[in-house]
C-alpha cells in the first residue's frame, strides 16, 4: 500500500511517456525544419508542419485537461464549502480564487473554516501556502 499522501509527495508530474513524446516531437519538428531549409521540398514542408503542429498540440492538450480539471476542482469546492463552512463565511466564498480553492482541497472538513479565514486575511496567498498549513491532509488520488 502506498504511503499516506502530504505535501511532500502529492505532486503529480506527467507520465514518462508524455514527456519522451514531448522531446521526441520537438525533434522532429526542428530537425524537419531544418530539412526544409536546406533542402526544400513540398513533402519536406508538409512533414515539417505535421511535427510542428504535434510539438505544440501535445503540450496545449495537457493544459487544456488540467484546466478543465481545475474548473471542475473549483465547482467541488465550491459546493463543500458551502457545505461546511458557518454561516458568517458562506457569503465570502465567491472572493476565494481558483488557485486558493485548489490548494483549499487538501484541508479537511474540520480545519477548512481557519484555513479560509486566513486566506481571506490575507495570510495565506499562494497555493504553496496554503498546502503547507494543512495539518489534516485529505488525500486527492485523483489529479491528472
Amino acid at each position: 500500500m502506498a504511503e499516506p499522501q502530504n505535501f511532500a509527495n502529492h505532486a503529480k508530474r506527467p507520465p514518462l511517456l508524455f514527456l519522451a513524446a514531448c522531446l521526441l516531437s520537438m525533434a522532429a519538428a526542428l530537425g524537419v525544419g531544418y530539412r526544409v531549409v536546406v533542402d526544400y521540398s513540398a513533402e519536406t514542408l508538409a512533414l515539417f508542419v505535421v511535427a510542428a503542429c504535434t510539438a505544440i498540440g501535445l503540450p496545449l492538450a495537457r493544459s487544456f485537461s488540467t484546466g478543465v480539471q481545475d474548473r471542475v476542482i473549483r465547482l467541488e469546492e465550491r459546493l463543500r464549502l458551502e457545505r461546511t463552512l458557518p454561516h458568517e463565511l458562506k457569503g465570502e466564498i465567491g472572493q476565494l480564487t481558483t488557485d486558493q480553492l485548489i490548494a483549499l482541497r487538501f484541508a479537511s472538513d474540520a480545519e477548512l473554516p481557519g484555513l479560509v479565514r486566513r486566506v481571506l486575511a490575507g495570510k495565506l496567498t499562494s497555493r504553496k501556502a496554503i498546502k503547507q498549513a494543512v495539518k489534516d491532509w485529505r488525500a486527492d488520488h485523483q489529479r491528472v
